[in-house]
C-alpha cells in the first residue's frame, strides 16, 4: 500500500486523535501502530518487525545513529543545566536583573522574539537556547508559556529558512545547487537564487510580521487568549496538571546567592561551544576548505549540539559547586539530584520525540510523501496557479509528515524539474513557496521534531502550544497562499509583495481596534 491514498491514513489519525485527546504519546502509538499495519499490508507478525525496526533505526541505522541520540542526549543535558541554575539561584537572580532593565510585559514579550531573531544558526538550538534565557523574564512579568512557546517556534525556522548562514540554508543552497545544475538559461548561482527566494518567502514575512504585532500588542485569539488571562489574571503560567516539558519537580533549597552569571555563563558557553563546534565540523567535512558555505552545508549539528551541551553542563555545575564555601544550602548531595532532576524534567519531552521519529520513519516506508507530491506533478495544472498550490502541498506535507526538511527535500526537485519546463520564470517563486509551505506545516504539526522542541524550551504543554499556535499560523499562510497566487497571475515580486504588506496593514488596524475595544471595555468594567 506504498505511495497509494492509503498512505496517509496514519498521520491522519495520529494528528486527529492527538487534537481530539490531547494525549501525545497515545495518539502518536496509535499512529505507529497504524502505519505498520498498513505497511504489512494487516499481518501481525510483519507488523511486529516493522515496529521493531522503526524504534531501532532511531538509535541504529546500519550502524550507531549518531544524529539521533545527539539530540536525545542534548535534550537531557539541557534539563540537567536548567537544573543547576535553578539549584545555583541562577534564575531567579536573572529574573531580578531583567525585572529592572525590562520594565513591562510588552518588553519581555518583543525581547523574546528578538531573541528569537538573533539566534539563527539552527532552529533546534534557537528552540532551547532561546527558552532558557526568555523563560525567567516572561515568567516574571506572567506571559504564558504557551504564548513564549509560540514566540520560539514562530522566529526559529522562518528565520532559519531564509538565512545563508544556518543549518537550513547550507542544506537548501545544496539542493537547488542540483536543480540548476546544467540549466543553460540560469545566469545565476545557487546562493544568490537562494538570496532572490527570500523576498519571495511570503509565509516567514507574514508569519514575523504578526509575531512582533502579537508581542507589541495583546492580540489573543481562542486558546492562547485563554492561557493568557489565566496568567495575567490568576499568575497561572500554564496547567499545573498537564505534563511540562523541562519543569522541575525537586522542590530545590532556595537562597539569595544566585548570580546573574550562574545563568548567563552556562547559556553563553553553550551557544559559543555549539557554533565552534559547528564550525570546526563543517571545515573538516569539507575538506579543511575555507569557505563559509561549504562549511555550513557539511557541519554536524547534532554533534556541535552535544559538545555546546557538555560544556554549557559542565560550566553550570562548577558554578555551582564555587557556591559551597559561601552558599549554606549547597552540598554535594544536591548534585546527584539536580542530574537526575534535570534528566527526569526532559523524559516526556525525549519520549514524545522517540515516537514522533518512530512514527516518521513508517510514513517514510508507506511513500506518504512521494505519494502526496505525485498529486501536483501527474496534474494537468495551469502555471500560474502552481505557486500557491506547491504552497498547500508543501504545507500538507510538513502537516502529515512532521517534518520541514523531509518535505522540502522531496518537493523542491519536483517543483524545479515542473517549473523548468512549463514556466521557468516562475522558478524562483515555486521553490520559494514549497519551503514556505514546508515552514507552515511543521508549525501546525502536532507530530514535528520542532514544534515538540519549542514547547519543550518554552516549558510549556506539548499541546496548549500546538492548539494556540495554529490561529496565527493560519493566518500567515492565508496571507502567503494570497501572495503565491498573485505572483503566479502577474509573474511580478512587487505585486505580490505589495498584496501581502496591504492585506497585514489592514489586518493590524482591525486588530488594533479590536484590542482597544477591548480595553475600554474592560476598564469600564
Amino acid at each position: 500500500m506504498e505511495n497509494t491514498i492509503f498512505s496517509i491514513l496514519p498521520p491522519i489519525i495520529a494528528i486527529v486523535m492527538v487534537l481530539l485527546t490531547r494525549r501525545v504519546l497515545l495518539s502518536l502509538g496509535v499512529g505507529i501502530i497504524s502505519a505498520a499495519l498498513i505497511l504489512t499490508s494487516f499481518a501481525p507478525v510483519g507488523a511486529m518487525q516493522e515496529l521493531f525496526t522503526s524504534f531501532q533505526v532511531i538509535f541504529w541505522d546500519e550502524g550507531f545513529n549518531a544524529y539521533n541520540v545527539y539530540i536525545l542526549l542534548f535534550l537531557l543535558l539541557l534539563g540537567i543545566i536548567t537544573a543547576f541554575v535553578s539549584l545555583s539561584g541562577g534564575s531567579h537572580a536573572f529574573a531580578d536583573w531583567a525585572s529592572k532593565r525590562v520594565k513591562s510585559r510588552r518588553g519581555a514579550k518583543v525581547l523574546t522574539v528578538a531573541l528569537g531573531i538573533v539566534i539563527f544558526i539552527d532552529d533546534y538550538f534557537n528552540a532551547l537556547a532561546v527558552g532558557q534565557v526568555a523563560r525567567p523574564i516572561t515568567d516574571r512579568y506572567k506571559v504564558s508559556r504557551a504564548k513564549l512557546a509560540y514566540f520560539i517556534d514562530s522566529t526559529a525556522a522562518p528565520v532559519c529558512v531564509v538565512s545563508p548562514v544556518s543549518s537550513w540554508g547550507a542544506a537548501i543552497i545544496g539542493i537547488i545547487a542540483t536543480i540548476l545544475a546544467g540549466q543553460t538559461f540560469v545566469e545565476y548561482s545557487a546562493l544568490e537564487a537562494f538570496l532572490w527566494m527570500a523576498p519571495m518567502n511570503f509565509y516567514v514575512i507574514a508569519a514575523l510580521a504578526i509575531v512582533f504585532f502579537v508581542a507589541y500588542r495583546d492580540v489573543d485569539f481562542g486558546e492562547m487568549k485563554k492561557h493568557e488571562i489565566n496568567a495575567i489574571e490568576n499568575g497561572q503560567l500554564y496547567d499545573p496538571d498537564k505534563s511540562i516539558p523541562g519543569e522541575m519537580k525537586e522542590e530545590f533549597p532556595s537562597h539569595s546567592h544566585g548570580r546573574v552569571l550562574d545563568l548567563l555563563l552556562p547559556i553563553l558557553v553553550l551557544v559559543a561551544g555549539t557554533i565552534a563546534a559547528m564550525l570546526w565540523t563543517g571545515y573538516q567535512n569539507a575538506g579543511q576548505q575555507m569557505d563559509v558555505w561549504l562549511i555550513f552545508e557539511n557541519t554536524d549539528v547534532p554533534l556541535s549540539l552535544l559538545v555546546g551541551g557538555l560544556l554549557g553542563t559542565i560550566t553550570s555545575i562548577v558554578l555551582y559547586l564555587l557556591q559551597m564555601n559561601k552558599n549554606e544550602t549547597a552540598n554535594a548531595g544536591w548534585i546527584g539530584k539536580g542530574i537526575w532532576a534535570g534528566i527526569k524534567s526532559m523524559i516526556g519531552a525525549v519520549l514524545i520525540l522517540i515516537f514522533a521519529w518512530s512514527l516518521t520513519y513508517l510514513i517514510g516506508a508507506l511513500e506518504t510523501g512521494t505519494y502526496l507530491a505525485g498529486i501536483v506533478s501527474e496534474g494537468n495544472i495551469p502555471v500560474s496557479v502552481l505557486p500557491v498550490l506547491l504552497f498547500l502541498l508543501a504545507g500538507v506535507m510538513a502537516f502529515s509528515t512532521g517534518t520541514s526538511w523531509g518535505s522540502f527535500g522531496i518537493l523542491l526537485p519536483i517543483a524545479g524539474t515542473i517549473m523548468i519546463e512549463a514556466a521557468p520564470e516562475l522558478l524562483l517563486a515555486s521553490l520559494s513557496a514549497v519551503l514556505a509551505g514546508a515552514v507552515f506545516g511543521d508549525h501546525c504539526s502536532p507530530i514535528s521534531d520542532t514544534t515538540i522542541l519549542s514547547s519543550t524550551g518554552a516549558g510549556s504543554n506539548h499541546m496548549d502550544h500546538v492548539a494556540t499556535q495554529l490561529p496565527y499560523a493560519l493566518t500567515a499562510a492565508a496571507i502567503a497562499a494570497i501572495g503565491y497566487l498573485v505572483i503566479g497571475l502577474t509573474g511580478s515580486l512587487i505585486w505580490s509583495l505589495l498584496a501581502v504588506v496591504v492585506i497585514l496593514a489592514i489586518l493590524f488596524v482591525v486588530w488594533s481596534q479590536r484590542t482597544t475595544i477591548l480595553e475600554k471595555t474592560r476598564n469600564a468594567q
